[in-house]
């Protein structure tokens, strides 16, 4: 690889330039502590996403790298994300509640993904990334944490400054050595 791969997204129309630059990498600075600042405002662009019936059917465990919870969520990690994840600057379980006291929450997942898109566009302001993983094992990690029904771990997200994809491994580096690529938008599109 000889130079850097151009991150920014080529779009059809332009967006929002913090859309556009922004993308999930395996990449991060293992020297970046996120700053209490940072933390609250990730959480607090979280807590506005909208939600059916205001529900708010979220909830997050936010694990700093340093810390033992930090190392708990690692360890919960399928092996190929485990390679890269550790230079997070923290760990975020994203967890989503299917019930509350009226009754089981079918439009939980949805919600809880727009809190997480709340939370990542917050992070492109605050100069982090992040990347979510499906890669881990929802029952291990409910269990170390004692998370019982209906709370479900719903997705991992690792957060921290973007790295160089060079000093990537090569068997975790795909994603980041290849352009960006999306479906067209009339690939989206259903007809009627």
């Amino acid at each position: 690889m000889n130079a850097p791969i151009d991150r920014h997204a080529t779009t059809a129309v332009p967006i929002h330039p913090l859309l556009a630059t922004r993308h999930s990498t395996r990449a991060l600075a293992p020297d970046t502590d996120l700053t209490d600042a940072q933390i609250a405002a990730l959480l607090e662009a979280a807590r506005w996403a909208p939600s059916a019936g205001n529900t708010q059917p979220w909830r997050f465990l936010l694990a700093k790298r340093g810390t033992g919870e930090f190392k708990r969520v690692l360890d919960c990690l399928n092996p190929g994300n485990r390679d890269w994840a550790g230079h997070a600057s923290a760990l975020l379980v994203a967890v989503r509640t299917d019930a509350n006291a009226r009754g089981p929450l079918s439009h939980a997942m949805y919600d809880l993904g727009q809190a997480m898109a709340h939370l990542t566009f917050q992070a492109a302001a605050e100069g982090l990334t992040v990347r979510q993983m499906g890669g881990f094992d929802a029952a291990a990690l409910a269990s170390e944490f004692d998370l019982e029904a209906p709370l479900v771990p719903t997705t991992v997200a690792a957060i921290g400054v973007a790295g160089d994809p060079a000093d990537l491994p090569e068997h975790v580096a795909g994603p980041d050595r290849k352009l960006r690529e999306r479906l067209p938008v009339e690939d989206l599109l259903i007809e009627p």
